[in-house]
């Protein structure tokens, strides 16, 4: 797999239609425990209040606002009991003490309101801040895998887990917290009043209550599954939407938007199957609790009428009655509120799973302890019996020797797929060799740190990458500090200036994303400023020219020259024209080096090379 050609080709979109959800079954490696269904809810839960601990003014805050709310909220069914009491009959009520009742009723009203208020800022700032944590760390985990992960993995389906599941997260965030606190101070605060009013009626509606906790429990437990499988084929939709839309041209170009389209179908209808079922269960939840927790107040009535009429089983005032049918009611209605958030909660334990499972993914092998810096370059490479390849049963790069001494330029040529953009990949360290040593300056690629290394060589792609950003910035991408004079004498020994400077903004004209805007020769002009501008010490091009028409070509090939002065160079190349004046060429094939001399040493041999050269430009 070339790790420079894009994620989105007809046969990736193709392949993605199965889905594969576990981010560690990579090829490269064994199955590690980062499967999203190997993850149980309890140890979610912990990862998910390890990232709230870092908020813990937040918390606390949202903990201390609940509490007060609740008590004042249970206050108020004792002061309305209470006020019930004093209306005895028509026209024998105590107005005496019934006005300042309703004045205290009133100010414990508007202090559980406000405090409910705080209680949601708190917890709103809470969520908050825990899902840029997520998002920060599972951006920073992206950057720290190997290229191996991010080539094998579809890229919609990673940008669904660090945005729409994160987001899913903080919804969940937003909603457990919320009934959490006030659910637990609710039920321990309405069990206090009650015991303090008449314990056996608190007995009664402690004993029935648990029939409306079992019937949530069991809905919730036959739709977790369901959120699980929908969450996935939801990362699955998007990774295939974002190669579809990535590839439209390619797409079109081979008639095959109407098979997309059926996989799309697919897939949506897998994601509509998976919904339903998911919602249908959810939904069960608040009507299935709301019902059992019906015939609990009704009850509490019966028994409560009873108690006031005879005195069994307790006695009780017709206030007294209403207190608990009040307490009954909010004593069931933490079960209410959880079962009525439940679809939100399950969603969110099923985006953490998917996000933990790339949290949890294996990273790629840090620098040794021990590496040091790349400073100032001489540069001098060597491949020294090195073996490669990416899939561990398929052998490609076998034995691969080369020396090349400080300012030699070094082309490989070879048919398609023998493994010359591999070298690369090895060379700038985005795959690590299987055997052999790649040695810079006399010392093991292994021995330096991969960003010291790196800086050391410019590169310019076949596949051209520009971001939505001006001119300007695109070239000095790998120069942020340049000035303006220095972009634009890039640009200048790139050829890219004339083009520059008739855009509507010229150097400040913002481009879209890949450079719509700009023909394919323009993106690569583009792309060897932006090396020019580094004065890397090593050059690796990669059919750098291929996109450039023959007389551009000439000017660009003039400007590698003067680049390459004095720098070594590794130029891939199929247009042989390109490479005659190469110190040495590298003939590949099946992954071997079959041939090697400069390009008449070559040509007088009369091999693999010969047959190359002659087929380009027979007559």
């Amino acid at each position: 797999m070339n790790p420079y050609t894009s994620s989105g080709s007809v046969a990736t979109m193709t392949a993605n239609v199965s889905g594969n959800d576990n981010l560690n079954d990579l090829s490269d490696g064994p199955r590690q425990p980062g499967d999203p269904e190997r993850y149980p809810v309890g140890a979610v839960t912990r990862r998910l209040l390890g990232y709230v601990r870092p908020h813990r003014i937040s918390f606390t805050a949202s903990f201390v606002s609940a509490a007060i709310s609740v008590i004042l909220q249970l206050y108020t069914p004792i002061l309305i009991g209470e006020g019930i009491d004093l209306i005895v009959a028509a026209g024998q009520v105590d107005f005496g003490s019934l006005l300042p009742l309703v004045t205290k009723l009133a100010i414990v009203v508007v202090g559980a309101a406000a405090f409910q208020w705080l209680q949601g800022y708190c917890v709103n700032r809470l969520s908050y801040e825990t899902v840029r944590d997520m998002r920060v760390e599972a951006s920073d985990k992206l950057s720290r895998m190997p290229l191996s992960f991010i080539d094998g993995h579809a890229h919609g389906d990673l940008m669904s887990r660090v945005v729409n599941d994160v987001d899913q997260v903080g919804d969940g965030l937003l909603q457990g917290f919320t009934q959490l606190f006030t659910g637990v101070i609710t039920i321990v605060g309405t069990l206090a009043f009650m015991l303090s009013i008449n314990l056996t009626m608190t007995l009664v509606v402690v004993l029935v209550t648990p029939l409306s906790i079992f019937a949530a429990g069991a809905i919730a437990k036959l739709s977790n599954k369901s959120f699980t499988a929908q969450q996935r084929i939801q990362g699955q939709l998007g990774g295939h939407i974002e190669e579809y839309v990535g590839e439209q041209k390619l797409v079109d170009a081979f008639a095959y938007g109407l098979h997309a389209q059926q996989r799309f179908d697919v897939l949506n209808a897998e994601l509509y199957t998976a919904g339903e079922r998911a919602q249908f269960m959810g939904s069960l939840s608040n009507p299935g609790t709301r019902f059992i927790n019906n015939i609990i107040y009704a009850v509490v009535a019966v028994i409560g009428c009873v108690g006031v009429i005879t005195g069994v089983p307790a006695a009780l005032t017709v206030g007294g009655v209403q207190i608990f049918l009040s307490y009954a009611n909010q004593y069931t209605k933490p079960f209410n509120e959880v079962t009525n958030v439940i679809t939100q909660i399950q969603t969110a334990y099923a985006s953490a799973r998917r996000m933990f499972a790339l949290l949890d993914a294996r990273e790629q092998e840090p620098d040794a302890p021990d590496a040091v810096e790349l400073a100032a370059p001489r540069v001098e490479v060597t491949f020294e019996h090195v073996d490669f390849s990416y899939v561990p049963d398929r052998k490609l790069l076998q034995d691969i020797c080369i020396e090349a001494k400080p300012g030699m330029r070094f082309a490989l040529v070879g048919p398609t797929g023998c493994g010359k953009t591999t070298l690369i990949n090895l060379l700038l360290r985005f795959y690590d060799i299987d055997a052999g040593r790649i040695m810079v300056d006399g010392r093991s690629s292994r021995d330096y740190t991969r960003a010291s290394l790196r800086r050391a060589f410019g590169m310019v792609l076949q596949d051209t990458w520009l971001f939505e950003g001006t001119v300007a910035e695109n070239i000095a991408y790998g120069c942020p500090d340049a000035t303006r004079e220095q972009v634009i004498e890039a640009a200048k020994r790139a050829h890219a200036h004339k083009f520059i400077v008739q855009l509507p903004s010229g150097y400040d004209t913002v481009i879209g994303e890949d450079g719509g805007m700009f023909s394919q020769g323009q993106k690569q002009l583009l792309c060897i400023a932006r090396v020019m501008l580094t004065d890397p010490a090593i050059l690796l091009l990669d059919e750098a020219t291929s996109s450039i028409d023959t007389r551009t070509e000439l000017q660009v090939q003039a400007a590698f020259d003067e680049l390459m002065a004095g720098r070594t160079s590794f130029v891939v190349a199929h247009r042989l024209s390109t490479i005659r004046n190469a110190d040495c060429i590298l003939v590949m094939r099946d992954g071997e080096i079959i041939e090697r001399g400069t390009h008449d040493e070559l040509l007088a041999a009369g091999g693999f090379y010969a047959e190359l050269y002659r087929s380009q430009f027979a007559q």
